[in-house]
């Protein structure tokens, strides 16, 4: 028995005083309604409804069992209704981890287009490069690239960056443009990047006919800041390679020229992720969805 049809056909048949009546405004066969109360009363164990040949009318049970019904039936159409409201007007605080490149070149920047949409919504924006535990540390999703250590998260991917290898006029004129990757190790130094929380360098790397070569060069100044590693590029501190969008302003300014342009690097992959969870919060849903189709169109992000 379908509980709450069969409790919203009560319902109607008291307010209506016929079987017929309610199940005209129902849009359900009289034999459908009639049903439906025997079965509740079956259920209840105790008679609802006295049945004349002209009216129906309403036990003493069935007066009780209906004010309780229709409190209940009232407050689930209205959580509906909430539930549909927020849908179309969602509300309430996130907090969201964003790595300082992406947040300050590409999320940011477009924030005032959420807005639009989503007025009633807060995020609170974490922008850091280290890694973060979403679950200890009450934080509903973060945009990442790389690889994923924790496969208990549900992460989407949504964008793919592509490395190129740059230095300033400034180094190329005082050591030359390398014709090599191997040049890197002779006469060259590289900005160096460690793993924020590991410490653990990340060298550049270059791939050629499919085999990937990762290049242990010298160095003079190392970072955990995306920011701060471009910015040492320009400074003319060392080589650096980085993602394309990262690097996209410079080479359009000129304070950095592309080097080592016949050689790729492996791209990496882009993901929003947020813990597992079956009641997926709707104000979280519909950001994940923004931060999706910004990506998607972004003319320096590119999922091949």
């Amino acid at each position: 028995m379908d509980q709450l049809a069969a409790m919203r056909a009560f319902i109607r048949v008291v307010e209506a005083g016929t079987f017929t009546s309610a199940a005209e405004s129902l849009r359900m066969p009289k034999p459908t309604v009639t049903k439906l109360i025997q079965s509740l009363e079956t259920h209840v164990s105790a008679k609802l409804l006295n049945r004349t040949t002209r009216r129906v009318t309403v036990t003493p049970d069935g007066a009780a069992y209906y004010e309780r019904a229709l409190r209940l039936i009232t407050e689930l159409e209205e959580l509906d209704g909430s539930m549909a409201m927020s849908r179309l007007n969602p509300k309430g605080r996130l907090r969201v981890d964003v790595g300082t490149s992406l947040a300050i070149l590409v999320i940011i920047p477009a924030l005032a287009s959420f807005y639009e949409r989503y007025p009633e919504i807060q995020i609170d924006l974490g922008v850091t490069d280290r890694p973060v535990d979403l679950v200890g540390e009450n934080v509903d999703c973060v945009i990442r690239g790389g690889n994923l250590s924790d496969q208990s998260l549900i992460a989407r991917r949504i964008a793919e960056m592509n490395f190129i290898t740059c230095a300033s006029p400034s180094y190329l004129q005082k050591h030359g443009e390398p014709q090599h990757p191997s040049d890197l190790k002779n006469g060259h130094h590289v900005v160096n990047f460690f793993h924020p929380r590991s410490g653990k360098p990340l060298p550049p790397d270059f791939v050629l006919d499919n085999q990937r070569v990762e290049i242990d060069a010298n160095y003079q100044i190392a970072v955990n800041d995306s920011l701060a590693y471009v910015t040492a590029g320009v400074e003319g501190l060392g080589i650096v390679q980085a993602p394309f969008f990262m690097l996209h302003q410079e080479l359009q300014s000129g304070r950095l020229v592309q080097i080592l342009k016949g050689w790729k690097s492996e791209p990496i992959s882009i993901y929003v992720v947020y813990p597992p969870n079956r009641h997926l919060s709707n104000k979280l849903r519909v950001f994940v969805d923004w931060v999706a189709d910004l990506f998607a169109s972004h003319s320096l992000l590119r999922v091949s």
